[in-house]
């Protein structure tokens, strides 16, 4: 029998791979457009430059912001949008001036809302002041990336408003996502579909959910179920698929477990739709026939009052692929699902070491906030700073300094689009907040992602934030009318 020499095959695959490698390592540090992260073989060895100390980052961020602004268009923009003349934007400001500091808040207790007259969340607290007489729920949209996959921060934050301001129901639910399996404020199933992420395709037309599914069985399956881990969730009133092509589908629905089946055959449709059962719903199970061609985008489960926040968490996304939002599909989006109020959260998978400048993401998103607009003029947007995340050091783990770059950032974007900001950093408690947290078990033992009780905290927070600017709202409006 002839011996092979396998061993001298081994060695050309690892040369191979070493070759590879170090050539992925030469790769440039952005790539059409997107910064990209280098492969270094010999990361744990090779002397790394001298970084910036913290102090001296924090000292760079404090000087004055030298961005040019328009002003004058932003001002005009929010006359525009609001109805409100430019004498009372300047008594608006006046009056915030006397109620609150007018340096940032270095504690996160407060809302910097850099648009004329401080009117960045007008029409949320105004949809909260007529909720009883509108003839839908207010609707918060929460987009974000991983940190708020499986519904954390998001839940706490939706229970919150809605003992608050009333309301049931854990909202959108997409077709089913990564999160499926492990998130606990909606059980979910789905068989037969086929599904796309904006994440990595741009074939399709997207919309919030950044997801689209197409029937690929004879009888393609959705099922809902609420839970009981929040009070607000066990029932609702409605029941809503929503969906964006369909040619003579089938759609057969049980709701909670019973022996009857409502059969309805969907009419033909291009544009995004949805379809409504009523009644005390604790579940629901869709089955499809006939469905070729049919595109969903999800189910809510939901009150038809109060305020409803929908979790849009995408795994990866870095919030600068929204520019590829489908306007004329958002209108459609909107037209079935207005939103009073988006939050924005990204930032964090973005932040890398070594790099302190952020100036290309603050030019892309910026672009995005102004696409948002655009795309939902009828919304507020409001953005969220990054959290802490922190990196062994001296056998201790402390802030990243690009965590304080990233921030900074995030800042001029939301002065240069005249938007609300939060500052979760701080609400956090600042530099070096992260053990704390992973030491209570709030956060994971990467130091970056949150758990569900760390999600509770920022959850309360924000909203105690947000009752503050609603007070200076409240107190305007009294004021000023």
């Amino acid at each position: 029998m002839e011996n092979k020499d396998y061993m001298g095959r081994v060695l050309s695959v690892l040369l191979l791979t070493a070759a590879a490698c170090f050539a992925l390592y030469a790769l440039p540090g952005e790539l059409f457009g997107y910064r990209i992260k280098k492969v270094d073989l010999l990361a744990d060895i090779r002397m790394k430059p001298t970084q910036a100390p913290l102090d001296s980052i924090k000292q760079l961020l404090s000087l004055p912001d030298t961005m040019e602004i328009d002003s004058a268009a932003l001002r005009s923009s929010v006359v525009e949008a609001t109805g409100i003349d430019s004498a009372s934007l300047h008594l608006r400001d006046s009056l915030y001036n006397r109620l609150y500091a007018a340096d940032a808040d270095s504690t996160g207790s407060r809302i910097q809302d850099f648009s004329p007259g401080h009117t960045g969340l007008k029409r949320f607290f105004q949809a909260l002041a007529n909720r009883n007489s509108m003839n839908r729920p207010v609707r918060v949209a929460f987009m974000g990336d991983s940190f708020i996959e499986g519904d954390i921060m998001v839940a706490d934050l939706r229970s919150l408003m809605q003992k608050e301001f009333g309301g049931r129901g854990v909202g959108f639910v997409p077709v089913t996502s990564v999160s499926a399996q492990f998130r606990p404020t909606v059980e979910q199933h789905a068989d037969g579909w086929k599904s796309w992420s904006m994440i990595n395709d741009q074939s399709q037309e997207y919309v919030l959910p950044g997801m689209l599914f197409e029937a690929e069985k004879e009888q393609a399956v959705i099922r809902m179920k609420n839970t009981n881990r929040y009070p607000e969730l066990p029932e609702v009133e409605t029941v809503k698929l929503i969906y964006m092509a369909n040619r003579n589908t089938r759609m057969h629905l049980v709701l909670n477990n019973s022996s009857d089946t409502i059969n309805r055959v969907l009419a033909p449709t291009d544009r995004i739709t949805q379809n409504i059962s009523e009644s005390t719903i604790t579940e629901a199970s869709y089955t499809f026939t006939a469905a070729e061609g049919f595109k969903a985008l999800g189910v809510a489960l939901e009150d038809n009052s109060g305020v409803i926040v929908d979790n849009f968490s995408l795994r990866g996304n870095s919030g600068m692929i929204l520019e590829r939002l489908d306007r004329e599909r958002c209108r459609q989006w909107t037209d079935v699902r207005p939103y009073d109020l988006i939050i924005l959260q990204y930032g964090l998978n973005v932040i890398a070491e070594d790099m302190l400048d952020y100036g290309w993401y603050r030019a892309r998103m910026t672009t995005v906030v102004r696409h948002m607009q655009d795309c939902f003029p009828g919304a507020d947007i409001l953005l969220l700073g990054v959290t802490d995340r922190s990196r062994p050091e001296d056998g201790t783990y402390k802030t990243m300094p690009e965590v304080l770059a990233m921030l900074h950032a995030q800042q001029q974007i939301a002065r240069r689009s005249g938007i609300p900001f939060w500052n979760m950093f701080a609400a956090m408690g600042g530099e070096n907040s992260m053990p704390r947290f992973v030491e209570n078990n709030w956060a994971s033992k990467d130091y970056t992602h949150f758990s569900f009780r760390g999600g509770r905290e920022l959850a309360n927070a924000l909203m105690k934030a947000l009752l503050i600017e609603k007070e200076f709202y409240d107190e305007a409006e009294k004021t000023l009318h």
